[in-house]
């Protein structure tokens, strides 16, 4: 945990500064949640190998969530489920009409461009626009 958190606040310190020299102040990040499901003790999460890949996402979720926190940015959490939903309140665009964009945004960067990247750049397109308030996006 120690050094998941170590690395993930180097990573977005060093992407600031380096943004900043480019005139970009990042103030706001995104972070997309799983379901939300509780991890079973530690013996029984060894004992799977998804269980081990669930606890790693939980693990760098809390890195990246307590590094950002540490580089005094606001942090909007939604969970993957309701991405969609989420980014139709926020940015009053359906979802057909969101995913439909987000494929023609990733065109010219080619491949991956996959459900990860289309839902990374949704979730930080509604971490700039700001969520309304009668949103609740942090679980």
């Amino acid at each position: 945990e120690a050094e998941a958190g170590k690395l993930a606040y180097r990573a977005i310190q060093r992407a600031q500064s380096n943004l900043e020299k480019e005139g970009i102040r990042v103030t706001h990040c995104a972070l997309l949640l799983a379901s939300g499901k509780t991890l079973p003790n530690f013996e029984n999460i060894l004992a799977s190998h998804a269980l081990i890949h669930t606890a790693d996402g939980v693990l760098f979720r809390e890195a990246l969530f307590c590094a950002a926190t540490r580089c005094g940015l606001k942090i909007i959490k939604i969970r993957e489920r309701e991405l969609l939903e989420t980014g139709r309140q926020t940015l009053l665009v359906q979802p057909a009409a969101l995913l439909r964009r987000l494929t023609q945004l990733g065109k010219p960067f080619g491949s991956p461009w996959s459900q990860d990247e289309k839902f990374a750049t949704l979730a930080a397109w509604i971490a700039l626009r700001g969520v309304p308030k009668r949103i609740q996006v942090n679980p």
